[in-house]
Parts: C-alpha cells; sequence; structure tokens
C-alpha cells in the first residue's frame, strides 16, 4: 500500500530538478569556495547564483543573504545579537511562535536584562496587533518577533500592518518566515523587516539549509567565529550542495506558485467538506495558510489512538510541531488558543504531490476511528 504524506508542514520531499542539480554539484562542483583557485572559484559562483536567486525572490540585495544550516540557527543568531549589537533593550513576541523563538527568548530572560514581553492571544489564534502598537508608544529600543505563518494552526499574520507599525515607532521588525515563502507574497520592498529567515525543506528543498536577510541598515555579530565566510557572518566551510539545491527549489516553487496554490486549496477545501461527515469536528485557527488544518476531534475512548491508526494506515500526520512530534500533551499553541486538553488535534498539511484520492482514503479511515454523524 502506498505511504500518503500529510505532514508536509514539517517537511517535503525534494523536487526531481532539485535532485539533478545536487548530483550535478556532488560529481563536478568538488572545490571549496573559499579557495582561490579554478574548482574553489566554480564553487564560489554557484554559491552567489544562489544567493542572487533568494535575493531577487525578496526584492533584497544581494548583499543581505545569508546562509546558514537552518531557520532555526538564524532566529537564535538574530535575536541574540540584535540584543549585544543593536542595543534591543525589550524583545515583544507572542507565546505562539515556534520553540526556536520561545526557547531562545527564555534562555535571553535568564542571562540578558532584555524585557520579553509576549502578546495576548485569543482563542482562533489572532495575535493582537492593538496591544503591539501601545506596547511601542514609549521610546524603548524594541524589537518584534512575530511569524508570518503558524506552523501548527496555519493563521496568517498581517505582517503589512505589523511593519508599518514598527516602521512608526522605530523599532526592528524580526519575522520568522518560514512557512510563508514560496506560497504567500513576501517582498522586503513593500513590507520592510530588519530580519527574516527561511529554510529550504519547506519548499521542496534539502535538509539542513536555510538563510537569513539582514537589512543593511542593522548589522550584528557573527554566532559562529573561525573563517571569513558569508562576508564574516558565518564560519565554516559552505554547504554548496544544500545551497544550490535550495535556490533550484525556490526557483521551481516560485515558477509553479499559483498551480499549485489552486491544487492545495482544493485539497483543503475537498477536506473540509468530508469532515462534515464526522461529528463534533473543530478547525483550529482562522485566515489560515492553505497547506495547514488542524482539525480537533472530539474526546472518545478511541482518540488517543488516532495517531496510532493513522500511522497504522500508512498516513503520516503530526499531532504537534514536527520539532514537539513526541509530546502525548497539547502543544503550547494549543494551550494557549484555549484547546480543551481532552480532545485530540491532529495537524494535516498538504502539497502538491497530494491528491485528492488520497484525502478520500484518509477520511474513510478517520471513520472507521472517530464518530460519524447520524443522520436525522
Amino acid at each position: 500500500m502506498q505511504h500518503i504524506y500529510l505532514d508536509h508542514a514539517s517537511t517535503t520531499p525534494l523536487i526531481q530538478p532539485v535532485i539533478d542539480e545536487m548530483n550535478v554539484v556532488m560529481r563536478e562542483h568538488f572545490g571549496n569556495a573559499s579557495s582561490i583557485h579554478h574548482h574553489g572559484r566554480q564553487a564560489k559562483m554557484l554559491i552567489e547564483n544562489a544567493r542572487k536567486t533568494i535575493a531577487q525572490s525578496l526584492g533584497a540585495s544581494i548583499g543581505e543573504i545569508f546562509f546558514c544550516s537552518s531557520a532555526t540557527e538564524a532566529h537564535n543568531m538574530i535575536l541574540t545579537n540584535a540584543i549585544n549589537d543593536l542595543g534591543v533593550q525589550r524583545i515583544i513576541s507572542s507565546p505562539l511562535e515556534h520553540h526556536c523563538i520561545i526557547h531562545t527568548l527564555d534562555h535571553l530572560a535568564e542571562v540578558t536584562d532584555v524585557d520579553i514581553v509576549y502578546l495576548n492571544v485569543d482563542n482562533e489564534g489572532n495575535v493582537d496587533l492593538n496591544q503591539l502598537e501601545n506596547l511601542l508608544v514609549d521610546d524603548q529600543k524594541t524589537l518584534v518577533s512575530l511569524m508570518y505563518v503558524n506552523n501548527e494552526i496555519g493563521n496568517i499574520l498581517d505582517i503589512n500592518r505589523v511593519s508599518e507599525i514598527c516602521t512608526v515607532h522605530g523599532a526592528l521588525f524580526h519575522c520568522d518566515t518560514v512557512q510563508g515563502i514560496a506560497k504567500l507574497p513576501l517582498n522586503v520592498n513593500d513590507t520592510p523587516m530588519a530580519f527574516l529567515a527561511g529554510s529550504a525543506h519547506k519548499f521542496n528543498g534539502p535538509k539542513g539549509i536555510g538563510f537569513f536577510y539582514m537589512n543593511g541598515d542593522n548589522i550584528i555579530s557573527p554566532m559562529m567565529y573561525g573563517g571569513a565566510q558569508e562576508r564574516n557572518m558565518r564560519a565554516g566551510t559552505e554547504n554548496i550542495i544544500g545551497i544550490t539545491g535550495m535556490a533550484v527549489a525556490l526557483e521551481k516553487a516560485l515558477e509553479e506558485k499559483e498551480e499549485r496554490a489552486n491544487h492545495i486549496k482544493a485539497l483543503n477545501q475537498h477536506m473540509r467538506n468530508r469532515l462534515v461527515e464526522l461529528d463534533d469536528i473543530v478547525i483550529n485557527g482562522v485566515n489560515q495558510i492553505d497547506n495547514i488544518l488542524s482539525v480537533s476531534f472530539p474526546a472518545t475512548d478511541r482518540a488517543d489512538m488516532l495517531m496510532f491508526n493513522l500511522d497504522i494506515s500508512r498516513i503520516s500526520a503530526s499531532s504537534g510541531s514536527a520539532c514537539s512530534s513526541g509530546i502525548e500533551h497539547d502543544s503550547h499553541v494549543l494551550q494557549h488558543i484555549g484547546h480543551p486538553a481532552e480532545r485530540k488535534t491532529i495537524r494535516f498539511s498538504f502539497s502538491h504531490f497530494n491528491t485528492i484520492e488520497e484525502i478520500d482514503f484518509v477520511m474513510e479511515k478517520l471513520k472507521k476511528f472517530t464518530p460519524v454523524k447520524i443522520e436525522a
């Protein structure tokens, strides 16, 4: 039986053009990009071409894009060194952020004097931007760290409004754009930001490679020392295989953006239509991206076995964020939106590889494990 993968918000399969490009690099471009000989110059050219691709996609300059291992690494460096280098006295965020933000802020609260403030959120996962505006009335040097798309419930942040608020009040806007890149509009000329970060595996690129954008007016120091790579921003031999694979994946994602989006929207709507066949189903969140669907199931004797039964049926979904997939209790996101602890939430996430037939197969399995509506 074919394995049905409905966990694409956590990771995505490589597409063939990415595999082909990475194979070429592995076979033919084995030089160190920091070396000045011929093979090193070839490797350096690949990196700079990839940098140009990513910069153009964001409306950024080439000198504002830096490669790293992941968005998690980038967020750690940005949050930590914004305090050290930019005089940030306060960081405003939300309790719904990814753990790479929350845990970094927890650490910074322990080892620095920075004030950490979390905005209020409602039961639908909306962040209180009026509160943000009121907090920024004072002249305290502030960095605002809010994610574009929530990785668990799919809520889309109004980044244009956040950017405007930050600009008016002189605050730095740092955005976790991992879930939105190549899916939603993102241009730093239209929506000014100080920092943003992304990971390749969210748009069908390789795992273990990412990038960050740093506005030229807000230069911070590196977190890793030992070499002059990435214009002295990140020491270590560059992962040219991952970098080139990421650039090809982004190019393809942008070329096929509308086609993929229409297909994923149809999948999402089809599953929503089929979910009404089940009893007492709740969709977590509001104003969501189409590739994420967070579904709350009623408390039953078999609710705790939902994930197990799906897995036995070769259906991959997620009970929380991928970084915390072993949890048995509600994630921090579900807790903060007031999700009843006795209910079971599963996050289904779609890609352009999925089909309507797969959704129907999943629904037939769910109908065996959960209460079905009884027709009057």
